[in-house]
């Protein structure tokens, strides 16, 4: 009989689990102006603002319409834009436009206490090799994602 694994149940648990502190967090740093889900759109334009549609798409692999559900929300909320390309107006550009340094460094400060927490007691090799093997996971699951399409 085939040993049943506990990945993905594991992978799903700690994701559950991880959300919860993450937005006691944002409670405790007192960040009121955006949510977690929001942070997984504006953590990659703080990196590089003014992304295509497609790319944040690609960087926080959510679905079009819940990263365009996201993307109303924060630009209601004056945190970004939505730029047309004067060549092709398909074509979307995300720009921040509401910079809010000290939300920034309080969210940037939740993702590292978060850290803190989920590699606690790791070496530095230990991470290496975990990160490495989530990021192997990742990539099979969205190999398997690309040919059912």
């Amino acid at each position: 009989m085939e040993k049943l694994r506990e990945g993905g149940f594991l992978i799903t648990k700690i994701h559950q689990l991880s959300q919860r502190i993450f937005s006691k967090l944002l409670e405790e740093y007192e960040i009121h102006e955006i949510t977690a889900a929001q942070g997984r759109i504006l953590f990659p334009l703080w990196k590089q603002n003014n992304l295509s549609f497609q790319d944040l798409k690609k960087k926080t692999l959510l679905s079009k319409s819940t990263l365009s559900y996201f993307l109303d929300q924060l630009e209601a909320a004056g945190f970004i834009e939505r730029i047309h390309s004067e060549d092709d107006k398909r074509t979307i550009s995300i720009k921040l436009i509401a910079i809010n340094e000290k939300v920034k460094r309080k969210f940037i400060d939740v993702s590292k206490k978060m850290k803190k927490i989920y590699y606690k007691e790791f070496s530095e090799q230990q991470i290496d090799d975990f990160e490495s093997y989530l990021r192997h996971i990742l990539q099979n699951l969205m190999d398997y994602n690309n040919k059912k399409k």
